[in-house]
């Protein structure tokens, strides 16, 4: 069989499910780890035949798909900011909001030697990011899951970023244990009353705990954080978050209440409420 030939089928079996864009995209992911090749190796050698070797692999992955499991999952990787990362139902599947978020701090931030926290690392995506594109920054990172901190930790590796690693629940701590130059979070912030605009595969396999915050306190961790990093940022420091997109206003209004200034709120690519930044 060629491999285009089951690319025709592979699309026709996931449109349903997945629009045909999404789709597509599923299947040179997949091409790329199983086959080894890139989509202009297949425009330009139409004719290649699918490895028999390999046939029963893609069929597993197709059937999983179907089933609406993430593709970063099921191939154990994805890519955020130019890097390489690893990744397991254990931590959030990083995205293109948090990305933007990311340049927002590396373009603001042209200091050398700066200290930066992320509190809440997850798969650690904006912790190596920053450690790699911030000069010779000294960059932290914590979060409460052990299985999430052993990730990180091998991302780390995998981008020759160096990295300070600390387990720690942000919501029983009274200090940061340090001064930071950079604070940055994106914390868990969908309210339960939001479940139903989440999508199946992210509500079936992505970690609740990263995700989901109490309809009674929403902002219950950027209060937190924002109260620790009163006492932790530089004079010249700068905390970010990520936020939900309908509490933009709640949150500025959080922080002004605490004592921070030079608030900005920013929307992401989609033209959503996204992203915040303030000083003390």
């Amino acid at each position: 069989m060629k491999i285009t030939d089951y690319r025709s089928g592979f699309l026709e079996t996931l449109t349903p499910v997945y629009d045909k864009h999404e789709a597509e995209r599923f299947f040179y992911l997949i091409l790329e780890q199983l086959n080894g090749l890139r989509r202009i190796d297949l425009a330009l050698d139409p004719g290649r035949e699918m490895p028999v070797a390999l046939l029963a692999e893609w069929d597993l992955l197709l059937r999983r798909l179907e089933q609406e499991e993430p593709v970063q999952y099921l191939l154990g990787k994805t890519s955020f900011y130019g890097l390489d990362f690893i990744v397991d139902e254990n931590v959030l599947i990083p995205r293109q909001e948090t990305e933007e978020l990311v340049d927002w701090i590396v373009s603001e931030n042209k200091r050398q030697n700066l200290a930066v926290l992320d509190i809440g690392t997850g798969s650690g995506c904006i912790a190596v990011s920053l450690a790699k594109n911030l000069g010779h920054a000294k960059v932290s990172a914590i979060d409460v899951s052990g299985h999430a901190l052993a990730l990180a930790k091998k991302n780390a590796e995998i981008n020759q970023a160096e990295v300070h690693w600390l387990q720690l629940d942000i919501l029983e701590t009274d200090s940061l244990f340090g001064n930071y130059d950079v604070i940055v979070s994106n914390p868990p912030y969908v309210r339960e009353l939001e479940k139903h605009e989440i999508r199946k595969n992210v509500l079936a396999h992505e970690p609740h705990l990263a995700l989901f915050v109490p309809d009674a306190d929403p902002l219950v961790f950027y209060r937190k954080i924002a109260l620790l990093s009163r006492t932790s940022l530089s004079p010249r420091g700068r905390l970010y978050f990520e936020i939900n997109q309908y509490l933009g206003s709640e949150t500025a209004q959080l922080l002004e209440s605490l004592g921070y200034r030079d608030i900005e709120l920013r929307k992401d690519f989609f033209g959503n409420d996204r992203m915040l930044a303030a000083t003390l």
